[in-house]
């Protein structure tokens, strides 16, 4: 594929954009042993040289981004010294390294992706981009909704107040609820914490949704590579922080569909089946209603008049 010679020289880390077209006009840069000193000028990165005073220019590396279905059991690194099962023992062999990006606590499944592009790894973690993440969740008990505004409204944990969450019920038992829950913060431990908070304990977590990216129908342990449209999504998300340095993603109705079975049948959704061989298939600001100036105990339920609910994103 035939590219501008500064966007190769830009690309490769040596200078800006700006910087490169400066070095071409100073007659720094061969092509092919000869001196080009024409802007916009094309080459071709995986067989042109391109030297800069002599020194061979590096083609960058591809994008890579790799969605997987982490069961639970496994751990989120790419190596683990106490030799338990890690996410690189189900993703893809691929030239370039990658690396999850944020974490899934050992006992929780569902959607991870990993990548080697460091923008879109921290424009989707940090708390200030707003990045939405969605996960079903099975607590012991009935969610009352009493409870589920006070999920939304925020409460305090040990670490401090959380941001408002969107929750809908999934499903009920006599014994057990099932939620949806999602949430732009990565907090330790975060969904199990405000849910204990409440008195539920959490049976199991799968997460379905990551930013632009969906888990869809991708079978427990099995990794692919996103799409064309997916990395293109995850890209948009680090210009859309670029320009404002606070993403909002809706989260729609339409975009977060799911069963309510009936009794205590899982949700089409969180059914896992066996694992096959390994396959490449601001916010700005606190609650306004905090300003009381009494202390709070972790755990704390918010109370007074119900904040209008948020769609975060």
């Amino acid at each position: 594929m035939m590219v501008r010679l500064q966007k190769v020289i830009a690309a490769s880390g040596i200078a800006s954009r700006r910087a490169a077209e400066t070095m071409i006009r100073d007659g720094h840069v061969t092509v092919n042993g000869n001196v080009v000193r024409v802007l916009g000028t094309c080459v071709d990165p995986s067989k042109d040289h391109v030297k800069i005073d002599g020194r061979r220019v590096q083609p960058a590396e591809p994008e890579v981004f790799v969605l997987l279905h982490k069961p639970a059991g496994y751990v989120t690194t790419m190596d683990d010294p106490q030799g338990r099962p890690t996410v690189a023992d189900l993703v893809p062999k691929v030239k370039v390294r990658v690396f999850p990006v944020g974490r899934l606590d050992y006992d929780t499944e569902g959607l991870l992706l990993l990548t080697n592009n460091g923008k879109v790894a921290q424009a989707c973690v940090h708390p200030r981009f707003h990045v939405p993440k969605t996960y079903l969740v099975k607590v012991s008990g009935v969610c009352t909704d009493e409870e589920i505004r006070n999920l939304e409204d925020g409460i305090v944990l040990d670490d401090g107040m959380t941001a408002p969450a969107t929750i809908r019920k999934s499903g009920k038992a006599k014994a057990n609820s099932w939620l949806e829950l999602t949430i732009h913060e990565g907090r330790t431990h975060q969904v199990k914490r405000m849910l204990e908070a409440l008195g539920h304990r959490v049976m199991r977590i799968k997460r379905v949704r990551f930013g632009p990216l969906e888990l869809g129908d991708l079978s427990v342990g099995v990794s692919r590579f996103a799409t064309d449209a997916e990395a293109n999504a995850l890209r948009a998300v680090v210009h859309r922080t670029a320009r404002t340095r606070s993403v909002r993603e809706p989260v729609g109705s339409s975009d977060l569909q799911s069963s309510k079975p009936a009794g205590d049948t899982v949700p089409p959704r969180m059914r896992q089946t066996k694992a096959p061989a390994n396959r490449i298939v601001r916010d700005t600001g606190r609650n306004a209603r905090l300003a009381s100036g009494n202390p709070r105990q972790p755990g704390q339920v918010v109370k007074g008049q119900r904040r209008a609910r948020t769609r975060n994103g």
